[in-house]
Order: structure tokens, then sequence, then C-alpha cells
């Protein structure tokens, strides 16, 4: 067993739910994936659909694509982020992408079903998320808000979990900043009406996901599909595989 978790599970509890709120990443923490193989699968099927039907060629669409991505990881709030998507990507294109909005959307309500099977699938993710729904907690997916509401709820479902299951979904179109930003943890607080201190923050990002301990959320590191890009020493948060961190819910539930 991890020495995060070892130490985490001595950690003196009330007869009350230590969290309020639980928030979780999604890509590698509750749908796993290797990051490389579904970007790639992804792109493939993204230009197999558009390439032809927008009349610009494949390396521009996805330079344009990866751009607008870009400018939205980098939004300082001035706007929300799809705005700040269409905007670059209408720029990098050449032309007006808004009015292109409904057929992305239809894209991954369909094409982008295919790409499920670049994925894989937790078992325990459906018990647990029922078991903090039964708690009375508020359940909150906290994926950066880079896609549409159609496509993280298809990636929600690839997970075996219900997206109405959640309070709260973070997409492109209800969010002003991105993580490891912190206005994006500050904003989902406003937004949902929580505290740090009332919360845990799981997901398997390094950068992206530990920093919200900053706030004083808790956090939960999950290691499975780990990302560590600085390689940073991630022993001081509390971490372990995907079965671990619902141990250490289920224990803290319980």
């Amino acid at each position: 067993m991890p020495y995060g978790l070892r130490k985490s599970l001595i950690i003196e509890r009330t007869g009350e739910a230590m969290y309020k709120n639980y928030l979780f990443d999604l890509d590698g923490t509750l749908l796993p994936m290797n990051m490389r193989v579904f970007t790639d699968a992804y792109l493939t099927a993204f230009c197999d659909r558009f390439v032809g039907a927008l009349g610009i060629d494949a390396r521009t669409l996805v330079r344009a694509l990866w751009t607008g991505t870009g400018a939205v990881l980098k939004n300082d709030g001035e706007c929300l982020n799809v705005e700040v998507f269409w905007r670059t990507m209408s720029r990098c294109c050449g032309k007006d992408m808004r009015g292109y909005a409904d057929s992305f959307d239809d894209f991954y309500r369909s094409d982008f079903e295919e790409i499920r099977r670049f994925t894989g699938f937790q078992p325990r993710a459906n018990e647990l998320i029922g078991q903090i729904k039964q708690s009375g907690a508020k359940l909150i997916i906290a994926t950066n808000p880079v896609f549409p509401k159609s496509a993280t709820f298809a990636r929600i479902r690839w997970a075996g979990l219900d997206p109405n299951d959640f309070d709260y979904v973070t997409v492109y179109d209800n969010s002003s900043a991105c993580k490891p930003n912190l206005n994006y943890y500050d904003e989902i607080c406003s937004i949902c009406s929580i505290h740090p201190e009332d919360s845990v923050m799981i997901g398997n990002d390094v950068d992206e996901d530990m920093v919200a301990s900053r706030l004083g959320f808790d956090t939960f590191l999950v290691t499975d599909c780990l990302l560590n890009r600085s390689e940073k020493d991630y022993s001081v948060y509390r971490n372990g595989s995907f079965d671990d961190m619902c141990d250490y819910i289920e224990s803290v539930l319980r």
C-alpha cells in the first residue's frame, strides 16, 4: 500500500463524512486511457469527418484545433472558454467557424463514439459514484473544460456513468479557466457554493489535479494512468491505484 494511502487511513474522523464535495477528473481517472493513443485516434476521426466538409486541409485543421485548445488552456477569465476556442479557430482557418458548432456537436454524438475502443474501463467506478451520491455529498466532474458538453457527456457514459448523477460538469461553455490555473477551481467553488476544506479533488495528473491542494482541497492522486510531466515527487500527496482510491473513499463514507 502506498505511503500516502497508509498515512491517510489513520486520519481521525468524526462520525460525519469527511468530505461534502467530491471532484473527479475524467480522462485517465474515471475513464482509463493512454492519452497519446486516444488523441491520435481522435484527430484521425476528426479529420475524416471535417477535412472535406470544411474544405480545409488536414494539417491546417489539426493546427487550428490545437491552437484553439491551447488558447483555451491559457484563458485568463476574460470570457468563456467556448468564445476563446471559436475565435482562435476562426483566425487559424481564415473564416468564421462558429457556424460549424452544430456539426461539431453532431460529430461528438456520432463519429466520436468510435473512439471509445481506445479507452479502458474501471468496474468499480459506477458503484463508487453511487455510494457517494447516496451519502448526499456533491459530485462534480472536474475535467479540463476544452470540450463541449456533447463530448464530455459521451466520455462520462464511456466510463459506465450517468451524467445526471453529477451536480456539475465543467465544459467549455460554462468555464472561463482551465487546470492548472487556480481560477478554474475557484470558479467551481463559486458556481457550486462549495468550500475547498470540505472537498477532495481526485485525479491522475500531478500538475493539473494536485494543484487544488494549494487552495485547501484534500487530494488523491490516482496512479494507474499517471501524468507527471515534470517528474515531481508525488509522495507528498495521498496516492495509489484506482482500487486504492475506492477503498479510501469507501472508508471515509463508512
